[in-house]
């Protein structure tokens, strides 16, 4: 395995300008979602919402979409092991009533 740095690529403004956008879109699409009744969606869309709020945040704020695949992995270890105790704990809320 090569452990060595690799040379540092600049980011251009205009992303981070593009993606702090998206961000505000989102969250006025939450916003917006809110005040609807959609059923069952009512409940999920905020979280996939949330989610890709997140994904833009983690990819290009925190800068690990230029960084090594070691560091993805660790997110997606991180982020199955929360979604396995999300679904333990909504299952056994389901389960109980």
């Amino acid at each position: 395995m090569d452990y060595t740095e690799k040379a540092h690529r600049p980011i251009k403004y205009s992303i981070f300008v593009y993606v702090w956008l998206a961000l505000v879109a989102l969250t006025w699409l939450t916003v917006a979602v809110s005040g609807m009744h959609m059923g069952r969606l009512s409940l999920i869309s905020p979280f996939i919402i949330a989610s890709a709020k997140a994904f833009l945040v983690v990819a290009f704020f925190m800068h690990i979409k230029y960084e090594a695949g070691i560091f993805r992995l660790f997110i997606g270890v991180a982020l199955a092991t929360m979604f396995v105790v999300v679904w333990l704990v909504y299952s056994d809320i389901a389960f109980r009533s």
